[in-house]
């Protein structure tokens, strides 16, 4: 299944809203992909277990299941999470990139490629909408784990 949408960073609608800049959007990011619980409901641990030059590979642990993946990524752009097939995940590719149409008017692009199917089409399509659903919702919260760390890192520090 592929599917793919955009999630608006700074909706000038809104104009208490605090403002993200693209490195804030990148280091929020760049979190997730070192130490993913935050963004991950269920996760128990985010553990690093090789590095490369724009590339890592992680073990995620819910609870007894582990699932790997490979991230690869181009700094300030996007970041690609491949998902190893397993017994417990049938694997996908998630790539999120940053789009900025014009100054300050920033996105997060989520597009995925998820590994399913049950022989039978009308079951394989609602289960499609379910993930659809479940994707949008995921991705607008991973905004605002990246808003609200964003935040705690400009506030003074209080002495």
């Amino acid at each position: 299944m592929h599917f793919e949408h955009l999630v608006e960073i700074n909706d000038f609608r809104i104009p208490l809203l605090f403002r993200l800049d693209r490195a804030q959007v990148w280091a929020g990011l760049m979190h997730r992909v070192e130490d993913a619980r935050p963004f991950l409901p269920g996760l128990d641990e985010c553990r690093i277990m090789a590095r490369g030059e724009g590339t890592l590979e992680r073990v995620l642990r819910f609870g007894a299941t582990e699932v790997r993946d490979r991230v690869s990524y181009a700094v300030g752009d996007w970041v690609r999470f491949e998902t190893t097939p397993s017994e417990h995940h049938g694997g996908g590719v998630l790539i999120i990139s940053i789009e900025e149409p014009e100054t300050d008017s920033l996105f997060l692009r989520f597009r995925y490629e998820t590994l399913f199917a049950s022989g039978h089409e009308a079951e394989d399509a609602a289960y499609g909408e379910f993930l659809r659903q479940a994707y949008e919702a995921a991705d607008i919260d991973t905004v605002q784990v990246i808003r609200m760390l964003a935040e705690t890192a400009d506030r003074p520090a209080r002495h």
